[in-house]
């Protein structure tokens, strides 16, 4: 998932449909697939929704670091989520 890119939806105050629609010119579903690490976005889908935000490229689609349930010895176990496109191939 991208949070970051989530983040910058709310601090615009913008739902994923609108800035979908109305900036990208693109369905919701596609939108919603990148946001959720289902579909990959192109080099020129990611610039424009970066324009559309107002927002570092780079920073928006950074993956999510997610925390697992514990190692066997009880300790945490930071990973960083599998990019689900990649690992389909």
């Amino acid at each position: 998932m991208l949070s970051n890119l989530r983040t910058a939806l709310a601090a615009r105050n913008l739902r994923q449909e609108d800035l979908a629609i109305h900036k990208l010119k693109i369905p919701p579903s596609v939108l919603s697939g990148i946001i959720h690490g289902l579909r990959r976005a192109s080099a020129e889908l990611r610039r424009k929704i970066a324009e559309s935000l107002e927002a570092d490229e780079h920073w928006l689609f950074e993956p999510v670091a997610t925390i697992s349930k514990h190692r066997e010895d009880g300790g945490p176990v930071l990973n960083v989520a599998p990019d689900r496109e990649a690992a389909r191939k």
